[in-house]
C-alpha cells in the first residue's frame, strides 16, 4: 500500500536501519545521507521515511511530508555551507528522468559551478 515500507526498496531498507548509510541528518518525517556515487562534493539525498514511488505522488498523497522533504534540502544546504553559493535541489521522476530507486528523494547538490546541466 503507499506509504507502506516495502520489502524490496533500497531507501526503505536504509529508513529501517537494515542497510548502511551516511547519514547527516534525520527528523521525524525524513532521513538524509550522502549519495554512494556523488555528481558535486556535496551530494545528500533527502527522503521521506514514508515509501511513495516518486516526488509527484508524494506531493499528491502527502503535501505536509513533501513540505518537510524540501525544508530538509534547505537545512543540509546550510549545514553543508553550500546555502551562501547555489545548491541545486533534484527531483527525478521515473526511469527517463534517470531514477534509479522508485523511492521519493530530492538530491541536493553543491560546491561546484551547477550552471551548466548535470
Amino acid at each position: 500500500m503507499a506509504g507502506e515500507p516495502q520489502d524490496d526498496c533500497l531507501f526503505c531498507k536504509i529508513v529501517k536501519g537494515e542497510i548502511p548509510a551516511t547519514v547527516v541528518r534525520e527528523t521525524a518525517t525524513t532521513v538524509a545521507f550522502r549519495d554512494i556515487n556523488p555528481q558535486a562534493p556535496t551530494h545528500v539525498l533527502v527522503i521521506p521515511r514514508v515509501h511513495y514511488k516518486d516526488a509527484a505522488t508524494l506531493a499528491a498523497a502527502d503535501p505536509e511530508v513533501t513540505a518537510d522533504v524540501l525544508r530538509e534540502a534547505g537545512e543540509v544546504a546550510a549545514q553543508e555551507k553550500v546555502d551562501g553559493t547555489g545548491y541545486r535541489i533534484v527531483f527525478n521522476t521515473g526511469p527517463g528522468a534517470g531514477q534509479t530507486v522508485f523511492h521519493a528523494h530530492a538530491h541536493v547538490l553543491g560546491g561546484r559551478d551547477l550552471q551548466r546541466l548535470v
